[in-house]
């Protein structure tokens, strides 16, 4: 197996990682939740709309995929004939598992009046049985340019679902699925932070259970809450999402402090397990033998690519 190879500790990982990215054309993609590192090493750090934009366009003749398996499909299906790696297998996803293809499938069969807007923190199987995927940020426009009496099943997210409800007054049919980083966040140690920090803004991705969003100044996408800790007069910020993306927000403004909002277990802060499986050995170690390569069904990313390209459509449209 190729996670069992030794890497010799005195290489420079930094300087070999960019110099095997050169010689075999690779674009590196890693989600603002990979470890700061692998940030850094980057060629593209986003969030899922903006790394799907990346792997549309990109001219590489691979793609390393440093996030989870759901990303790396979506990167494998908009470049059938370009050799996708991901650094570990099993960099899964909790909210792509609350959604099997046979329970969903049922779930369709029962709404069959409904079309079908997929987050795309999901399989390829579910895409496939979808008619839009959307993003956290693109989501609110991609529902709000559908007419007002269409029916429509959301998936897999029910928190994300029930925030685009409230924020277009819609009646979606909802999934009943959830992400295991966001479902986690502790109101009770929320609010003392909030008491220990009064100053604080508290920002939120809509993935957080409704009454963490009711205490938030700001919600939005990984993008959207770097964007707003940009602008923001504000020097102090609670974080409710993955630690991740406080590598970023901490670069972009180092004179404000970034607060990890804490889960309601022992941790001090909320990292999603899956993510962190990346590491730089990793990352070198697929680079340098080209393995685990992910390998899909034709028919199946076909069906699947068919959702995604009307979204990244849509975002163009809405200019996103």
């Amino acid at each position: 197996m190729l996670l069992d190879k030794e890497v010799d500790p005195s290489l420079d990982l930094f300087e070999e990682i960019k110099t095997l990215k050169k010689e075999k054309n690779v674009l590196l993609l890693a989600h603002y939740y990979q470890n700061n590192d692998i940030q850094d090493i980057a060629d593209y750090i986003g969030d899922s709309l903006g790394l799907a934009q990346q792997a549309q366009k990109t001219n590489a003749d691979i793609i390393l995929f440093a996030g989870v398996h759901f990303m790396a499909e979506t990167a494998k299906i908009l470049n059938p004939t370009k050799k996708v790696l991901i650094p570990d297998l099993n960099a899964g996803c909790s909210l792509a598992d609350s959604c099997p293809t046979d329970k969903f499938k049922e779930f369709k069969e029962k709404h069959p009046d409904h079309i079908i807007i997929t987050y795309i923190n999901c399989t390829a199987e579910i895409k496939a049985l979808s008619d839009i995927i959307c993003t956290s940020s693109n989501a609110v426009q991609i529902v709000e340019s559908l007419p007002k009496d269409q029916k429509i099943i959301f998936a897999p997210d029910k928190n994300l679902g029930a925030y685009i409800n409230k924020k277009t007054k819609r009646n979606m049919v909802l999934w009943d699925g959830t992400c295991m980083v966001h479902e986690i966040f502790s109101l009770e140690k929320l609010i003392k932070l909030k008491v220990q920090n009064p100053k604080a803004k508290i920002i939120a991705h809509p993935e957080c259970e409704e009454a963490i969003l009711e205490h938030a100044d700001f919600i939005g996408s990984t993008t959207a809450l770097l964007n707003y800790s940009k602008k923001s007069d504000d020097k102090e910020f609670i974080v409710l999402t993955e630690t991740g993306i406080l590598h970023q927000m901490q670069k972009a403004s180092p004179n404000k402090t970034f607060i990890p909002a804490p889960p309601n277990n022992s941790c001090a802060c909320n990292d999603c397990p899956y993510m962190k499986l990346n590491t730089l050995e990793k990352i070198y170690l697929s680079l340098k033998y080209e393995q685990p390569e992910l390998v899909m069904n034709v028919d199946l990313m076909e069906k699947a690519k068919r959702p995604i390209l009307k979204m990244l459509e849509l975002s163009a449209k809405f200019g996103l």
